[in-house]
């Protein structure tokens, strides 16, 4: 039996150096650990870049809403697993190409080959991180993205409401509602105001000037209220007469002026799967949105699929043709190309699904296709293909020659 030569200082030859055959499994454990660290790299590198597009989307919150820096990263921090699902497919295109690349051109996968592994077992770990990826970004889509988003929903709609927010700008005249002017110089988050002038109109023709020093705004019996200190107010009645009071500390009630007809409300994205595929059709907005609602189920399945698309077309750029030391430039941009190309034309599916109920399958032919096409390609070029295809060649010129030889 002839032996293998093997390159040296590489760790696939070690593992395999006096014994040909040696521990598959080991081997693939380390392609699969050469595979996972960059995966997790990128993903991270991904999602921080991600965070930081969210953070400077999100900073009207602490400039606009006055909020302080814990509520800022609970809502950014909850958009995080909405973006997992458009993250984590690049991450894996991205760590597959490098490591895939690497691993070639050293000729560890090359070793492999010589060593007896079948083309599957190559790829196996490819495969099954992949597999995981698709797993882990299926079971985000189906609950941790609606609870988060829940809980965004939530912290949007106590921040919209909120009564220091709603009721003040400082350094501007705002009328919260009809018969109330209110100009706060300074507000600090909590709900402290500085230098305070309140104009009440009241029926009748009566009304009221509060300017107070300081103020806060809380709740009392469960009712907003307005704690004015050091301050005073000035009235004239229906009558024309002036009432002119000086106080320590004033109480104003704000509920008649901070009636709001806001109601929380859940959209596509905030809704589990079960509410999307069975919603409750006596409502007017699930009755109007039917389609769209199932357009958004069949994306949180279809969407996970994109991660084993990515990485077959990562397989199929590195090993879906001949050896090369020069590596696979070409190959990889024409890889890279069909990625973007195949998740542009599901966005525009998912798009097209909220009008035609009938369109969702293809929001599942569109990444499996590619997959199929790509696995193929593959397998198609492996070394046995290979070697046959230059066996009929040879055959095929040695017939021509023995052909054109005959008188």
């Amino acid at each position: 039996m002839a032996r293998v030569a093997f390159p040296r200082n590489t760790a696939i030859s070690a593992a395999f150096r006096g014994d040909a055959h040696g521990d598959m499994r080991l081997i693939e454990g380390y392609l699969f650990r050469q595979l996972l660290a960059p995966t997790v790299a990128a993903a991270v590198a991904l999602g921080a870049v991600a965070l930081l597009s969210q953070s400077l989307s999100s900073l009207d919150l602490m400039v606009d809403q006055r909020q302080n820096v814990l509520v800022f990263m609970r809502i950014v921090l909850l958009t995080m697993p909405q973006l997992l699902s458009m993250v984590l497919p690049i991450a894996v295109f991205v760590a597959a190409l490098i490591a895939l690349n690497r691993l070639h051109i050293e000729q560890e996968i090359v070793i492999c080959f010589a060593a007896g592994m079948s083309r599957w077992r190559v790829i196996s770990p490819a495969v099954k991180l992949a597999t995981l990826a698709v797993l882990l970004t299926l079971a985000v889509n189906l609950w941790v993205q609606p609870w988060c988003a829940r809980e965004m929903r939530q912290e949007l709609f106590r921040i919209r409401t909120d009564l220091a927010a709603a009721l003040v700008k400082p350094g501007e005249f705002t009328q919260p509602t009809p018969g109330l002017t209110v100009y706060v110089q300074q507000a600090e988050q909590g709900g402290v105001l500085h230098n305070l002038f309140i104009y009440q109109e009241q029926p009748g023709g009566a009304s009221t000037t509060y300017t107070a020093r300081r103020g806060i705004i809380t709740k009392r019996h469960g009712q907003p209220v307005l704690v004015m200190r050091n301050g005073s107010n000035e009235g004239y009645n229906s009558a024309g007469v002036l009432n002119y009071l000086a106080f320590d500390e004033y109480t104003l009630e704000l509920g008649p002026y901070l009636k709001s007809e806001d109601q929380l409300h859940y959209k596509t994205a905030d809704r589990y799967l079960h509410e999307l595929v069975h919603p409750d059709l006596t409502q007017l907005w699930e009755q109007r949105n039917r389609r769209q609602m199932l357009a958004e189920a069949h994306y949180r399945l279809s969407s996970p699929l994109y991660s084993l698309t990515c990485m077959a077309l990562a397989l199929w750029a590195v090993l879906g043709g001949s050896f090369s030391r020069l590596g696979y430039g070409r190959r990889v941009a024409r890889a890279a190309l069909l990625a973007v190309v195949i998740r542009i034309v599901g966005f525009g599916v998912q798009a097209a699904c909220s009008s035609s109920e009938e369109l969702n399958v293809l929001q599942y032919v569109v990444p499996v296709l590619p997959t199929l096409m790509a696995a193929v390609a593959v397998f198609r070029n492996g070394p046995r293909a290979a070697s046959l295809r230059r066996g009929r060649r040879r055959r095929r010129r040695g017939a021509a020659q023995l052909a054109g030889a005959r008188p």
